[in-house]
């Protein structure tokens, strides 16, 4: 019988790899919550040694205290910055992705149409709010086709920059085994075009959330049950400044949330086939 033979040791170049990759691991949460809790302890600090009055620059503890005491209120607003956000959103997806695919199918299409999604990109929100809410009764519906068109053109872009990166020479394998042009489509150009579809979608994200933001503070929805700008606003109004910091709060942790999902969705779907989410040895 032959003994079974013990791993051998590991050498010290080989220690010192694992020994970096736990440290960048831990750093890699560690270093942004250290930042976090020094910024806010100077903060308060700041707060404290200058006797900064609270309606202009509150201390940390005070809108935190704020945050819960007007739950009521900053609560239903966050929920209905969300919804419309995630409606634009997913209007986007939808837009982006099925025009993108025609673009793909048709050079006359894309060539006719093409120019006229970059207008509607480079064209400022804020002039097109108020033309919006002149046609459009509903101001929820205003708030939603607003955010719809900041986010929608990253979407359309980057899909259609990965349908059209699909590999030539895979192009050619299909055509000489006679694929129809929907099997190139659904077997080569859309895995294909799924990273940079996932790419253009975190972007959408963060800024389907600055359109439902700055549409709502173009169409004046202050007074009106809506998110968390018509809140800001009358924070702003009323010189509630606690409360203004409370829902800027809400926002950003909106943001972070939709920007942390996103790059989990990407990381699960690319995980085991593509570069960009592989884990490569150093």
């Amino acid at each position: 019988m032959t003994a079974i033979e013990a791993p051998a040791p590991l050498d010290a170049e080989e220690e010192a790899r694992l020994r970096a990759a736990r440290r960048d691991r831990i750093a890699k949460w560690a270093l942004p919550v250290i930042v976090m809790a020094l910024t806010l302890v100077l903060w308060d600090r700041i707060v404290v040694w200058n006797d900064i009055a609270h309606y202009i620059l509150p201390a940390p503890s005070r809108v935190a205290e704020t945050l819960v005491a007007d739950w009521a209120i900053l609560g239903p607003a966050a929920w209905a910055t969300i919804q419309i956000t995630g409606l634009a959103l997913l209007a986007a997806v939808v837009g982006g992705v099925g025009l993108a695919v025609f673009f793909t199918q048709s050079r006359l299409f894309e060539l006719s149409f093409y120019p006229y999604a970059v207008i509607l990109q480079v064209t400022p929100i804020i002039a097109i709010a108020p033309l919006l809410r002149i046609y459009i009764d509903s101001v929820y519906g205003v708030l939603i086709l607003c955010a719809w068109i900041v986010a929608f053109f990253p979407i359309l872009s980057n899909t259609t920059l990965g349908l059209n990166s699909a590999d030539h020479n895979l192009r050619d394998l299909f055509r000489i085994y006679g694929a129809t042009r929907w099997q190139r489509l659904r077997y080569l150009q859309l895995p294909a075009a799924l990273p940079y579809f996932l790419g253009g979608l975190r972007i959408a994200g963060g800024l389907s959330l600055i359109g439902a933001v700055v549409a709502e503070f173009v169409v004046g929805t202050a007074g009106q049950s809506y998110g968390l700008a018509s809140r800001i606003l009358e924070a702003s109004y009323r010189l509630n400044i606690p409360r203004l910091y409370a829902a800027l709060l809400l926002i950003s942790a909106i943001g972070v949330v939709i920007f942390a999902a996103l790059s989990l969705l990407s990381h699960l779907l690319l995980r085991k086939w593509h570069e960009s989410a592989l884990k490569r040895e150093t």
